[in-house]
């Protein structure tokens, strides 16, 4: 097997992944740009984008990320809108585009107009999750994308699979495609359910880091292996899994959540980077198997099916976010009146990525008994020239968009009140069992080090209400920034002298690495205790 590819396409697109950071295009659609460029440089070698990859070995830790990311709290309160959209848009958009590409498209049947349906129909979790960080959504619109983008594969998935029996012939009906969906959404809950409690009774029972970050990379994937073992949603099994560990991360040891979090971070950045990079370098394959048709018959194809996903979204969401409030007395009182402005939003942040993709290359090329799959290239082509419209046309737009917009902006103050507030609460707290404990004569300790031990819980409490103060006249910086750089200049001069002591050799390597690491761990701590 030769690695170089991979190794170049992981190398690639991390460093393309970087350089967006330093502009003001979100990295996904820089990532995509640069693909499709790269795609016909001369010797760069053919990535094929595998269904058998990308499905369970590339969406489970993606979803898992973003999973353990979101709120439990925030997505019950918001289930109705994410519902709507993860299942009931899913399934509109399946058939609307279904039957458009039917009209338009000649000769293209329609079970294999509905299989590009449901393959286009799913929102992309991880360009929902990067555009609404980049352009500062508000909590709720953002909660609603990515709640929907996190549910919404298993639906896709679902109505593929039944799409696809019927267009192979397969002898699908309504009632067997109703009864498939509701046992892969039914059965992917319920192994979540059953995984999740026993995964963090492990997680929690644990007590090396380093295992306990193995089995964090392993849940993933072995919550969407059980369920495509049991023929269930894997898809639901991860996030079900995924949000219930989030909530209770608290319960885990400190320096497993330290150890998690710089993992998760890389293994997210080098796998969204790679994947997004590979949507681009699609482009040569694609257009090979498209020589059966005239380039302008293509485009228009193309452009067809993208303004009918983008005005199918907005058909949608507008009755969906309005018409509950019509209908249901206990909704108007219990929520607030939403504006047009959230809608519009939510429509036009509907970005398709990689699992599309995916599914579309898992189209067979041919039917039972040998014959082609209807028309297999033209639907490939169609869900590329979707994603990347999505991608570039509403992911370049969506930023101006909001700012025209103009939602409200987070009231940083507020915010800072409210985490003054709850610190306050919680050092009273820590100061109140610090006394009950000195108190035990097994806890005694020399006057130093409990005054230390009050000391870090009023520098703790006062840290946040600091944050509210005044900049420095002379350099501009807030205190946070000042304690934080005094911290940094004081641990590098003590850095200096250990490096110093192990080149004269009054030290080994070894009792090097040990202080240095205490060193990190203090500079750590004093960073987050500013931050």
């Amino acid at each position: 097997m030769d690695v170089m590819p991979l190794l170049l396409l992981v190398a690639g697109s991390a460093a393309v992944a970087g350089a967006a950071r330093r502009t003001p295009v979100p990295a996904p659609l820089l990532l995509v740009a640069v693909g499709l460029v790269v795609s016909y440089v001369p010797g760069i070698p053919d990535y094929t984008l595998e269904p058998d990859v990308v499905l369970p070995l590339v969406l489970p830790p993606l979803l898992y990320k973003e999973g353990t990311e979101s709120s439990y709290l925030d997505l019950r309160a918001q289930m109705r809108p994410v519902g709507l959209l993860s299942v009931g848009y899913v399934l509109f958009a399946t058939f609307a585009v279904g039957w458009a590409a039917y009209l338009v498209v000649p000769g293209l049947p329609l079970p294999a107009a509905l299989v590009l349906g449901a393959v286009v129909a799913p929102t992309d979790a991880v360009a929902a999750a990067a555009i609404a960080r980049r352009v500062g959504l508000p909590s709720r619109i953002t909660t609603i994308l990515q709640g929907e983008s996190l549910l919404n594969d298993a639906t896709a998935i679902t109505t593929y699979k039944v799409a696809l029996a019927a267009a192979v012939g397969a002898g699908s009906t309504w009632a067997g495609g109703i009864e498939e969906f509701l046992r892969a959404a039914v059965g992917g809950v319920l192994v979540g359910l059953v995984l999740m409690v026993p995964i963090h009774w492990l997680r929690t029972r644990l007590t090396e880091a380093l295992l306990q970050n193995t089995l964090s990379l392993l849940i993933p994937f072995v919550a969407y292996g059980v369920a495509e073992q049991l023929h269930a949603s894997g898809v639901l099994a991860v996030v079900v899994v995924a949000v219930y560990l989030g909530h209770r991360a608290w319960e885990v040891d400190f320096a497993t959540r330290l150890q998690e979090e710089a993992v998760w971070k890389m293994v997210a950045f080098v796998l969204e980077s790679a994947v997004f990079a590979l949507i681009g370098l699609q482009l040569p394959p694609i257009l090979k198997g498209l020589t059966a048709y005239h380039g302008a018959d293509a485009a228009w194809y193309a452009v067809a099916v993208f303004l009918v996903v983008v005005l199918a979204r907005f058909v949608w969401t507008f009755p969906a976010t309005f018409l509950p409030r019509v209908l249901f007395r206990r909704i108007r009182e219990r929520e607030e009146d939403p504006t047009w402005r959230a809608p519009v939003v939510v429509s036009w942040a509907a970005m398709r990525g990689v699992v599309s993709l995916a599914i579309a290359f898992s189209v067979p090329e041919t039917v039972p008994g040998g014959a082609p799959f209807p028309q297999r290239n033209l639907i490939l082509f169609l869900t590329f020239t979707t994603v990347i419209g999505t991608l570039v046309v509403q992911g370049l737009t969506l930023a101006p968009l909001i700012r025209l917009m103009k939602f409200p902006g987070r009231d940083r103050q507020a915010e800072t009140l409210a985490e003054a507030n709850a610190q306050a609460q919680a050092s009273l707290a820590a100061e109140r069992r610090l006394e009950e404990l000195l108190a035990d004569e097994r806890n005694a300790l020399p006057p130093p080090l409990a005054d230390r031990l009050h000391d870090v819980l009023e520098r703790r409490r006062n840290a946040v209400w600091e944050r509210l103060g005044q900049a420095n006249p002379i350099t501009g910086e807030s205190v946070d920034d000042t304690y934080r750089r005094l911290s940094r200049a004081m641990i590098s001069a003590e850095r200096e002298v250990f490096v110093r002591l192990r080149d004269r050799r009054y030290i080994d390597d070894e009792m090097l690495r040990a202080l240095l690491r205490h060193l990190d761990l203090e500079e750590a701590a004093a960073y987050r205790e500013a931050a």
